[in-house]
């Protein structure tokens, strides 16, 4: 295609409303590379940008407020914080406060968490009908109400108020992973994150459980934006920051929740077995991906098959981009790229949009949950 065609076809400087990046994405080092990360990637034209949340420096709060004050056009995402690690006044504050800082770019995302560390820590599991009670909560308590005696699976309280005049329209996302959270997100929730490391037929069949559990609902379908979060990991990144970022991340997967990721995906399950039962895996304290060396990775890398860290974006510019595509064409709403910064990501989206197509993805809007 000719350059004058190229450029009447696709709009490069659009804002692309269908791709994400994660914010302070793997172990950083400091959280005020948040700041410079939400410029880079607005300036880029990325959608909205997603913020998971560690108990180090990755506090939710805190990076989300940073990235709205440095941003105008960007949407942003918890992806994910939890239910039960604050109370339900101080949440529902705080997502109000995020979405009239942000002029509705703001979505609160909620995830179940790790049952290990809640257990660690004294917290109680988050169980589906806890989080539907609480998204419940949310919703009347953004619209003004005043709730008397509340007692059900999200907790007891006498009462929840936060401002009578209150009318907000707050989008809620949820990280989803088994068939009960699918079809929870679904029915509940404006928006549904999917993990990384899908296969495309798992995918697929996650994101028609989304949309089946909301028709069955009675809520629109296509309304709940699904997100498939993509290994974005192109060839001009060291080759040892990709092996962190591909065997080291997914090793830390299968350390967390191996079982899950694995049964999703109908892998072998005896896989994870050898993977779990080797002495230096075994004997390993910590992530894997923040705390193995170079060679260590090498070594656990003998232990994944090829077909597990296939489900990714890798190799040039293009290959990535037509990757990332991909995803879209199998039934995603939005694609975040995951595992990479906004400027080492720049490179697939200067690719991307010489294959984006002309006006299909118009109808988004930044907030990565919005209607």
């Amino acid at each position: 295609m000719p350059a004058n065609e190229q450029t009447e076809t696709y709009e490069t400087g659009t804002q692309l409303n269908e791709l994400a990046f994660y914010g302070l994405a793997g172990a950083p080092k400091s959280p005020r590379d948040l700041i410079s990360e939400c410029r880079d990637g607005e300036e880029l034209g990325f959608g909205s940008v997603f913020l998971s949340e560690r108990f180090n420096i990755k506090e939710a709060v805190t990076l989300s407020g940073a990235a709205g004050a440095v941003t105008e056009t960007l949407g942003i995402a918890t992806g994910a914080t939890n239910s039960n690690t604050r109370h339900p006044i101080v949440t529902a504050a705080y997502a109000t406060t995020m979405h009239r800082l942000t002029d509705g770019r703001f979505a609160l995302g909620l995830g179940r968490g790790i049952d290990r560390m809640f257990d660690a820590f004294g917290m109680p599991r988050i169980t589906t009908a806890q989080l539907e009670d609480f998204v419940g909560l949310m919703r009347r308590l953004w619209k003004g109400e005043v709730v008397f005696g509340h007692d059900g699976p999200a907790g007891k309280w006498p009462v929840l108020a936060l401002d009578p005049s209150f009318d907000e329209d707050i989008p809620m996302m949820f990280t989803a992973f088994g068939p009960q959270s699918l079809a929870l997100g679904g029915r509940a929730f404006d928006g549904v994150i999917l993990h990384t490391f899908f296969t495309d037929e798992t995918l697929q069949r996650c994101v028609q459980s989304v949309k089946q559990a909301a028709e069955q609902a009675g809520r629109d379908p296509a309304a709940v934006r699904v997100w498939s979060c993509y290994a974005t990991i192109g060839d001009w990144i060291p080759e040892d920051v990709r092996l962190k970022k591909t065997v080291g991340r997914l090793a830390t997967y299968l350390q967390g929740y191996g079982d899950l990721l694995v049964r999703t995906n109908q892998w072998d399950p005896t896989v994870l077995e050898r993977f779990r039962a080797d002495p230096f895996v075994a004997g390993f304290q910590g992530a894997l991906d923040a705390k193995a060396t170079t060679s260590e990775l090498e070594h656990v890398a003998t232990l994944i098959p090829d077909e597990w860290l296939a489900p990714a974006a890798r190799g040039t510019a293009e290959h990535c981009a037509a990757a990332v595509l991909g995803q879209l064409d199998l039934g995603a709403d939005g694609v975040i790229l995951h595992g990479a910064t906004p400027t080492e990501l720049a490179p697939t989206i200067a690719a991307y949009r010489a294959i984006r197509p002309t006006g299909r993805f118009d109808h988004l809007s930044a907030n990565p949950a919005g209607r």
